[in-house]
């Protein structure tokens, strides 16, 4: 679907030259329409040797197991966004360790997915019977007979033989930079 109006006044928006690219944009402010994203986050939780996976209930990707995981909010920090994720999912609380691995879709909808290595903190999953139908934990052994979405299989094999540590939060910038989450190697 094309954009039709600004976001930013609501005029109409045309069809114009921006740096090269043919792009819709305002034509009473400067507003660019640069495209349409959306950001994915994963959770990668191992606890005792086992990863946590969740049977997804709803589409897409109903009755195949994956990473807890989901979409960020607009003004939620990424970190808060995964964490929140896996809780709600479920009933896992877990800490962000690190980016171990990142996905570009291009596609009609952009997509980005990041995934994070997450440290277990405690609970049992238990499945919010909304998003998905069952949870736990399981090893690499158990995955082999478990209906396991591709891209899911090669997260997991990222969280049990990723090679480097990956992008850690950096909690203290050399340059302040107040709003901002940074990671770094």
């Amino acid at each position: 679907m094309e954009a039709k109006f600004c976001m930013a006044c609501g005029d109409e928006l045309e069809t114009r030259d921006v740096d090269g690219t043919m792009r819709r944009a305002c034509i009473s402010c400067s507003f660019v329409h640069w495209g349409s994203y959306s950001i994915g986050v994963g959770a990668l939780v191992i606890k005792d040797g086992k990863i946590l996976l969740v049977r997804r209930a709803q589409e897409p990707g109903r009755g195949y197991w994956t990473n807890p995981g989901g979409y960020i909010e607009q003004l939620e920090p990424i970190e808060a966004t995964i964490e929140r994720e896996v809780l709600e999912e479920c009933g896992v609380e877990a800490a962000v360790k690190s980016v171990v691995a990142l996905r570009d879709q291009p596609r009609s909808i952009h997509n980005i997915y990041i995934a994070f290595e997450m440290e277990y903190v405690s609970g049992e999953p238990i499945p919010d019977n909304v998003e998905v139908d069952a949870a736990g934990f399981f090893s690499l052994q158990e995955l082999e007979t478990m209906n396991v979405a591709g891209f899911t299989r090669w997260l997991a094999d990222v969280a049990f033989h990723g090679r480097t540590q990956g992008l850690t939060v950096d909690p203290a910038p050399v340059v302040p930079l107040n709003g901002y989450g940074l990671y770094r190697v």
